[in-house]
């Protein structure tokens, strides 16, 4: 059934020893029977670059969240102009926020062809020199249309991160820890909203005039130069990129980089087969087509619909579920409960961007990929119903809190402490659920020749709801009233709940090219019982790395199923999986 062959894969790229490193097995959270080389520095580097990526999005969340608290903003764009309604002055506001979010559709939508035709690393260089540009138009304002201006060129940068970052991670990654390292990306996210949030806290307390926000905006050159130098440096280009641009050669060359074996090993080859096959079944689906048919096979071809539809329901329910108004509304949320101090505000913010990038990462490297997406998403969409009803009710029972000069009892008091921990337990959850799964889940299912399209329709879908999302929530809270937007919020995360028992699939683990198979089965049945009734069959599945032990950490047997062997044997998988398909049809 099997052939055994003695490793002698001790080449030059091996002879790192990355045994005495902790990279050899620190990260691999969900064990598998691939030879250790392949979690390596080579590897974690790469993916660290475009992991940090989510710095972009994060960091503009966290900054104007702040910005348009500061004294000088809102004096020189006319926040509290008394000429203007109430109504008014949140259009203004809601504006300036949110017309990142406007030109990150944009943005996504040009990564299409950005990341198909220059490659993921080339997409990334030039959506850092983009963001450069937009952090100077920003710092150099003095009208509000030149603002506008900066913030939506900043959007355009930000929708080509969000395309490249995730394709590259997923695309890289091995499929053990292709969770956790995709968490690197939305745990960046949070990183940035920290700095940003300390940037504003700092120059709330040091700084006056202008400077106050025109410091922590400056701070957005320093990220992009800084991740443009290391992408240099660090970075390999995706091997699945290659093989789809035909360049073959280059592949393997990088395919051994970023696993540090050998071109010619079992293991590189099985991957390198598995891509091939899936590539060869798609060109022949879509042979004489062009990338207008590839656009209406994200709907017409079944599974790829049942995939997107999956994906927006995701970005549906979770920019919904409040945590969004949370991060860019922090400040006026920490007044509610009676925090009226503009340096006090700031500070509680500075600290849930504390939460929230301990939280996201603590996810990423203990969460994802040991017990799974799903489970993941049921503890922190559970955690954000919670806090999110005990907000509502606490303003629904004590909506003075939220005006200055008013005296509350010793109950209200604690009521209130209650109420301001609740939005650091809403932040945790939302780095423990959707936030884990909003960037990662489209970008392991969609197969190869409509990966960067569907990814970036996807994320054009997810800043058009971010944007909505923004320019809503000011308003809801004039006409729900505060504690009226929060019940909104609790019931969108129990929507949430439902949608992950009965409707997402389980994928970790999982190769990227086994999804078809999964994506196969009745809609119905993809949730709940996908991963019993489609197993995993990939080539890179019948590579086992055995170690011997005899002093060296990488020295063992290589056991592969011949694929010769397999084609007449029958998996015990298959047959439970066939009759219980039988069973429910």
């Amino acid at each position: 059934m099997s052939e055994s062959i003695h490793s002698d894969t001790n080449s030059k790229i091996e002879a790192v020893n990355d045994s005495k490193h902790w990279w050899s097995s620190g990260l691999r959270v969900n064990k598998d029977d691939a030879p250790p080389q392949i979690y390596n520095r080579t590897l974690y580097l790469s993916i660290f670059v475009f992991g940090i990526l989510g710095c972009a999005r994060g960091y503009d969340e966290g900054c104007i969240s702040g910005t348009v608290a500061q004294t000088a903003f809102i004096k020189e764009f006319g926040l509290k102009d008394p000429s203007k309604t109430a109504s008014q002055l949140a259009n203004l506001k809601s504006n300036i926020t949110s017309m990142v979010q406007l030109g990150s559709i944009g943005g996504s939508l040009v990564s299409i062809y950005a990341a198909e035709a220059l490659g993921r690393i080339r997409t990334l260089q030039v959506g850092c020199l983009v963001w450069a540009l937009a952090a100077i138009i920003q710092i150099t304002s003095h009208s509000i249309g030149q603002l506008y201006a900066g913030r939506l060129i900043e959007g355009f940068c930000i929708g080509t991160t969000v395309v490249c970052g995730p394709c590259y991670i997923s695309e890289c990654a091995p499929k053990a820890i292709r969770g956790t390292c995709n968490n690197i990306f939305a745990g960046a996210v949070y990183f940035g909203i920290m700095m940003a949030y300390f940037a504003n806290y700092g120059t709330a307390l040091h700084q006056t005039g202008r400077n106050q926000w025109i410091y922590p905006t400056s701070i957005k050159i320093v990220l992009a130069g800084s991740i443009l130098i290391l992408s240099m440096f660090f970075c390999i280009e995706s091997p699945r990129w290659l093989i789809k641009k035909g360049n073959m050669e280059q592949a393997l060359i990088n395919f051994s980089k970023l696993r540090h074996l050998e071109p010619d090993h079992p293991y590189i080859l099985s991957e390198i087969a598995d891509i091939n096959e899936q590539l060869q079944v798609e060109r022949e689906a879509i042979r004489g087509t062009s990338l207008w048919t590839n656009v209406k096979s994200l709907v017409t071809v079944k599974s790829i619909r049942i995939r997107m539809v999956l994906c927006f329901l995701i970005q549906i329910l979770g920019q919904w579920s409040g945590a969004n108004a949370i991060t860019i509304y922090a400040p006026e949320l920490f007044a509610m409960v009676g925090k009226s101090k503009q340096t006090d505000r700031m500070m509680m913010t500075a600290l849930l961007g504390v939460v929230k990038f301990t939280s996201a990462y603590l996810s990423a490297f203990f969460l994802i990929d040991f017990i799974g997406r799903k489970k993941s998403l049921y503890a922190g969409i559970t955690i954000q119903l919670i806090s999110s009803l005990y907000f509502a009710i606490y303003m629904t029972i004590v909506p003075q809190a939220a005006e200055d000069d008013v005296e509350l009892n010793p109950s209200q008091v604690r009521a209130g402490k209650g109420a301001l921990a609740s939005i650091y337990f809403n932040g945790i959850g939302w780095t423990m659920g959707w936030n884990s799964v909003q960037y990662l889940f489209n970008s392991e299912v969609l197969p190869l020749r409509v990966r960067s399209l569907g990814t970036a329709v996807v994320m054009a879908f997810h800043f058009a709801n971010q944007y909505g999302n923004s320019k809503a929530v000011p308003s809801m809270l004039l006409a729900l009233t505060n504690y009226g937007a929060f019940y909104f919020f609790a019931g969108v995360c129990l929507l949430g709940l439902v949608f992950g028992w009965f409707l997402l699939p389980e994928v970790t683990g999982r190769s990227l090219e086994s999804m078809e198979e999964l994506f196969a089965l009745p809609w119905y049945l993809i949730g709940r019982r996908g991963a019993q009734l489609a197993p995993d069959h990939s080539e890179v599945n019948r590579i086992h790395f055995n170690p011997t032990g005899h002093g060296n950490a990488h020295a063992g047997d290589i056991d592969i199923v011949m694929k010769e062997q397999t084609e007449n044997i029958e998996y015990a998988d298959d047959k439970v999986a066939d009759r219980e398909l039988e069973e429910v049809k």
